[in-house]
């Protein structure tokens, strides 16, 4: 499930067992080269997720999307769902928060803001 219009419907439904497991799907293997920021595009709209479990896989995505595409198309925004997400009241959300942060840190050199206690 690549394409835009079946990423659209998978959000529509709304299902959160399905949505787990789309964000990391798609940022191991965006498909940038058919589709440019789809994925990121996804997991934007995941890290704001009411499902925790959900928000966290999306959250980690934009670490993926940097070790695997090399690129994040809405730094800003991106930014700041990461950040929001080191924050978050959910251990599971901080946790893959902490994880995209040190692969966004690594691959693209970003700076991201601690989380004041």
């Amino acid at each position: 499930m690549t394409g835009p219009a079946q990423l659209d419907a998978a959000l529509a439904r709304d299902n959160p067992e399905e949505l787990l497991h789309l964000a990391i799907s798609l940022s191991m293997d965006p498909p940038e080269d058919e589709h440019p920021g789809e994925a990121e595009r996804i997991c934007r709209a995941l890290a704001r997720h009411a499902q925790p479990n959900v928000r966290g896989n999306a959250i980690l995505g934009f670490g993926h999307l940097a070790r695997t595409a090399g690129i994040i198309w809405k730094p800003v925004e991106v930014r700041a769902l990461v950040e929001a997400g080191l924050a978050d009241v959910d251990p599971y959300v901080r946790g893959q928060a902490e994880a995209a942060a040190g692969d966004l840190r690594h691959f693209l050199k970003w700076k991201l803001k601690k989380p004041k206690a």
